[in-house]
């Protein structure tokens, strides 16, 4: 094991194929229906499929910068290195920072589920206890940590047998959902409108919820330096993902609305697609949905392992951390130091959350602290692609509108749904998502003193990037047809 130096991630690892299971996998569609379900209902109320359809919108627009963004930019660090090359080297890395954050927040968010759902399964009555789901979820997270320093390969293998496995239970649930009879209440269409949102605070609240259920997607950003063809392949992945889990969210959200009621959710607490899986096949269903839960949850708690400690290899290759965070194994290429950082700090954490509370209430404001270091790092890619991308926004309606309006819109409504939902959030949530954010500007300040490269950066200019690659691309041209191209399309 040795430095970075001369060093990098192993590249060309994953394809097409495995990057879109890992964008599917990174927004965990069956973990984040359990685990926020709950709680976007209780911000809500019937309004929850509106909430995930006028959040997806705003969210295309921060895929499409990110795509944008990765062509001329190819970064495990992703955002971090993106926004610190358009905007300003403070603000890329408290972006990062942001991701680091909520990323860390999520090991105990996730495993908690986790645990719950191993335990509801083998021993019902051992469920409900906080410190047992609590030790039964960081034993899975163990092993997903050993899965993730095993390599890109290896984890990219095992995301295919349990995401395969994770959608086809959802999909199925789906078909028998659709089938089902007896319900109370019938489909609405105004669910999908504004009716039921308690104002523009209220919509922020749940728009904030929304952003959490799609997070995710962007691990592809963060494989890009292990994925073949990744200027192409890592954005393609990433709307193809998006697209997924959307389908997925509304099928099921609006089937919460017609099958449970109000005092059933509160009722189900965190098991609210548990619930619903009984009701809809009873004695079968239940079980089935807990499998793909728990499948979901640790297929996604190897995909934010992956953003977390890609971000922190970054970071330590560019000394705004400790340089031995950018350390790569010598056998199986993967940030190890990073991955032993990230493991030590979450036992730690999943050790203190046992006095914190019930799991039901600790997934409420984690999530909801989740989503505000979302909001802040998605919002500043956006900006970021239209900085980059500003002297190409008006060569044709098609760059003016995926370019330009699409991520600006998309930034907007992030940082908006940012400081709108500040009034409306626990004390807990605030001070965890905002104090998050505050811890990064000592590490920050600390490595631009001591003069990290990374504050003197190149600026990225997609009109110079597109340029200097344009030779490179011509000379390849009749070995790969029109791949020379890649650079100049949106998808």
């Amino acid at each position: 094991m040795r430095s970075i130096q001369g060093r990098g991630l192993q590249p060309n690892v994953l394809g097409t194929l495995d990057t879109i299971v890992m964008a599917v996998a990174g927004s965990a569609p069956a973990y984040s229906l359990a685990a926020t379900t709950a709680v976007l209902v209780g911000a809500v109320g019937l309004a929850a499929p509106a909430a995930l359809l006028y959040c997806a919108i705003p969210m295309l627009g921060i895929v499409l910068s990110f795509s944008r963004l990765g062509r001329i930019d190819v970064n495990a660090g992703a955002s971090y290195s993106w926004v610190g090359r358009t905007l300003h080297p403070f603000l890329g890395f408290l972006s990062g920072w942001a991701l680091v954050v909520a990323a860390t927040l999520f090991m105990v968010a996730g495993s908690l589920p986790a645990g719950q759902m191993t335990l509801s399964l083998f021993a019902p009555g051992l469920a409900d206890s906080t410190a047992t789901a609590t030790a039964v979820g960081a034993g899975w997270f163990l092993m997903m940590l050993l899965v993730v320093l095993g390599g890109a390969r290896i984890t990219v293998r095992a995301q295919l047998i349990m995401s395969g496995v994770e959608l086809l239970i959802l999909l199925l649930f789906v078909l028998v959902a659709l089938a089902h009879r007896g319900t109370s209440v019938a489909f609405d269409w105004s669910w999908l409108g504004f009716g039921h949102f308690e104002g523009a605070s209220g919509f922020a609240s749940g728009a904030l919820i929304a952003a959490f259920y799609y997070w995710g997607w962007d691990v592809t950003s963060n494989l890009s330096e292990e994925t073949r063809d990744s200027r192409r392949t890592a954005g393609l992945a990433a709307l193809v993902g998006i697209g997924v889990v959307f389908l997925l969210f509304e099928a099921f959200t609006i089937a919460v609305n017609v099958i449970l009621s109000a005092g059933a959710i509160d009722a189900g607490g965190a098991n609210v697609l548990t619930l619903l899986g009984d009701v809809v096949w009873p004695g079968v269903g239940g079980k089935l949905l807990i499998v793909a839960v728990l499948l979901s949850t640790v297929a996604t708690l190897e995909t934010t392992l992956i953003q977390v400690t890609r971000s922190l290899f970054a970071m330590g290759r560019d000394r705004t951390m400790p340089s031995a965070l950018g350390a790569v194994h010598r056998r199986w290429n993967t940030p190890w130091v990073a991955i032993a950082v990230v493991g030590a700090v979450a036992l730690v954490m999943f050790v203190a959350v046992t006095a914190l509370g019930t799991v039901g209430e600790i997934l409420s404001a984690a999530v909801s602290a989740m989503g505000l270091q979302i909001a802040f790092y998605y919002g500043l890619a956006g900006i970021a692609a239209v900085v980059a991308y500003r002297g190409m926004l008006l060569r044709t309606a098609r760059d003016f509108l995926l370019g330009g309006v699409w991520p600006l819109l998309g930034s907007a409504f992030m940082f908006w749904v940012f400081f709108e939902s500040l009034g409306e959030l626990g004390a807990a949530s605030v001070a965890i998502g905002l104090g998050g954010l505050a811890a990064g500007v000592v590490p920050m300040l600390w490595y631009w003193h001591k003069g990290s490269p990374y504050y003197r950066p190149a600026r990225l200019d997609a009109t110079r990037a597109m340029a200097a690659a344009a030779p490179y691309d011509a000379s390849r041209t009749c070995r790969q047809g029109n791949e020379n191209e890649v650079l100049a399309t949106d998808f």
